[in-house]
């Protein structure tokens, strides 16, 4: 028996490995809250500004980095300003490195392509307060440069200069950008979602409060499809697909034996 479960752990081991290393290409169905969220995106330019917010903790940065990132690569391509934050304290530093990383890949200048505001907590305020003043809550950027100082954030002043909200998110933070955001200054907000979480938020989107869904690494691979870009996204499906297969072959092949098990003749003499 521990023989067997060697063997199950070493090809599933083996199979992930290929499936992160070898892109297999395996058929996605592009779903239409992904086409949503990118023709949404799709439909802003360099006139526009986004807001994405980094809701989420450590833990689900492998879900959630690969769709952040596939959301941050459209608006750097579309030349769409962008403005991050973070209202969970753990998303801090991971929003601003992913920024940064993507930043110097699509060559956009901070103070004017982007800026990053940093960590505010009592996320409730926090939300309502830039609804009147972005520059109440936060005095400084990340990096300690005065608001007033860089050009962009000069120019956003509160939720009427930000066409579209993005919380990437683990758990409930996008339910206080539908009642503060949404509900008080009619701020579009989508949300980027652990797959855990979708469920949760599809009344906000079916009632209209949410413009779009993105739902976990999925979404991810299917929006890094529709920019023609694959990544980490693509390739985590690809190894989630590869273990699923190779655990459905598995059970089948385990079936198969015990049926066979069980005809074989017992050797028995019963005359």
């Amino acid at each position: 028996m521990r023989d067997s479960r060697r063997w199950v752990f070493g090809l599933i081991g083996v199979g992930v490995t290929i499936a992160l290393l070898v892109r297999l290409g395996m058929p996605l169905r592009i779903t239409d809250d992904t086409r949503t969220v990118y023709e949404l995106i799709e439909s802003l330019d360099s006139t526009n500004v986004v807001m994405i917010s980094f809701d989420h903790e450590a833990s689900s940065l492998p879900e959630v980095r690969p769709l952040a990132q596939a959301v941050v690569d459209h608006c750097f391509r579309r030349e769409i300003p962008v403005v991050g934050l973070a209202l969970f304290s753990e998303g801090t530093a991971a929003g601003y490195s992913l920024l940064v990383e993507r930043s110097r890949e699509f060559n956009r200048a901070y103070g004017t392509d982007w800026v990053y505001l940093g960590f505010r907590p009592q996320y409730a305020s926090a939300i309502l307060g830039m609804g009147e003043n972005i520059g109440d809550v936060f005095e400084s950027d990340f990096e300690g440069n005065a608001l007033d100082a860089l050009p962009l954030s000069e120019r956003v002043h509160n939720y009427g200069d930000i066409d579209l909200v993005i919380s990437v998110a683990d758990g409930s933070m996008p339910t206080y950008w539908v009642e503060y955001a949404r509900s008080r200054y009619e701020q579009r907000v989508v949300g980027a979602l652990t797959a855990v979480m979708v469920t949760s938020f599809l009344p906000y989107l079916e009632s209209g409060q949410l413009d779009g869904i993105l739902a976990g690494l999925k979404a991810a691979a299917e929006y890094e499809y529709l920019l023609g870009q694959p990544g980490a996204g693509t390739r985590g499906m690809d190894a989630q697909s590869v273990a699923h297969g190779i655990i459905a072959v598995l059970i089948i092949v385990g079936n198969v034996q015990l049926w066979l098990r069980r005809r074989k003749p017992d050797g028995h003499n019963h005359s």
